[in-house]
C-alpha cells in the first residue's frame, strides 16, 4: 500500500502518506514508509503557458493597440478578451486613455466568471485602475517587463486584427474605426475558424451537411473576407 499511494501521488511526503494509511486502519513506522516509498525526482515547475492553459476558463486578458488615423492622430484601442473561446469580451476606442477610462471599460466588460486578469505594466493602469479591480475581487496577473509573450492569446488577437483588417484600410475618426472593429468582430466571432478551438468559431459554428444546399458565399468586413454557407436552392 506504501508503493501503491507514494506512486500515485509523488508530492505526498511521509507524514501524508503516514496520515492517509491511518486513516485506513494501518499503523507503521516513519522508518518503515521511508524503506518502502517510492522515490520520483522532483517534477519542474509548470511553464508559464501550461499555467494559462490549465486556467484558460478563469482568465481575461486585455491589452491597447494603436490606430493611426488619415488625419495623422491616434487612437487607442483596448480589447478585452476571455480565453476559452477567444472572445473578445468588449472593446472600445478614444484617443485619451486615462486610467479611470479604463478601469471603468474593465467594470463594464469583465466576466463574471472569470477570476484573473493578465495585463502589462504600462503606465495607463494607474490607482484609478487597481481600486476598481479591487473592488470586483479580481486577482491581476501582471507580465514581466518587455514581456509581451507572456500574455499570448490577447497579443495574437491584436496580429490578427491589424493582418486580417487594419493593415487594409484607411482609418479617418474614431466613429470610423469604432464601425470597422464592430464589422470584423463579427466576423471574428462568428465566421472566423481558430486553429486552437480544433477549426472552430469563438461562437460555435455547426457543420452543414451536402443535404443542406449548394454553397453561397457572402462579403464580411466591407469585403476584405468571406464565409460560406449551404443554402437551399
Amino acid at each position: 500500500m506504501i508503493r501503491k499511494i507514494s506512486a500515485a501521488s509523488a508530492r505526498w511526503g511521509a507524514p501524508r502518506i503516514l496520515g492517509e494509511l491511518r486513516k485506513l486502519g494501518i499503523e507503521v513506522a516513519k522508518s518503515t514508509e521511508e524503506k518502502y516509498r517510492l522515490r520520483h525526482p522532483t517534477p519542474p515547475s509548470p511553464t508559464w503557458k501550461a499555467f494559462l492553459r490549465n486556467h484558460v476558463r478563469d482568465f481575461v486578458s486585455i491589452d491597447f493597440l494603436t490606430v493611426p488615423t488619415a488625419g495623422f492622430r491616434v487612437l487607442f484601442v483596448l480589447v478585452v478578451l476571455t480565453h476559452d473561446r477567444r472572445q473578445v469580451n468588449h472593446f472600445n476606442v478614444t484617443e485619451n486613455p486615462t486610467a479611470h477610462w479604463t478601469a471603468q471599460q474593465i467594470v463594464e466588460a469583465f466576466p463574471c466568471d472569470s477570476a484573473y486578469l493578465v495585463r502589462d505594466r504600462d503606465a495607463i493602469y494607474g490607482a484609478p485602475f487597481w481600486r476598481h479591480i479591487g473592488s470586483m475581487g479580481v486577482e491581476q496577473v501582471l507580465t514581466a517587463p518587455r514581456s509581451p509573450w507572456q500574455n499570448p492569446y490577447v497579443e495574437r488577437l491584436i496580429g490578427s486584427i491589424r493582418r486580417d483588417c487594419l493593415d487594409h484600410v484607411t482609418v479617418l475618426n474614431e466613429r470610423h474605426l469604432r464601425r470597422i472593429l464592430t464589422r470584423y468582430f463579427d466576423y471574428y466571432h462568428c465566421w472566423r475558424t481558430h486553429l486552437s478551438l480544433d477549426m472552430n468559431c469563438p461562437d460555435p459554428r455547426p457543420v452543414q451537411p451536402h443535404d443542406r444546399g449548394t454553397v453561397v458565399e457572402f462579403p464580411d468586413v466591407g469585403g476584405l473576407h468571406h464565409h460560406y454557407e449551404r443554402r437551399a436552392a
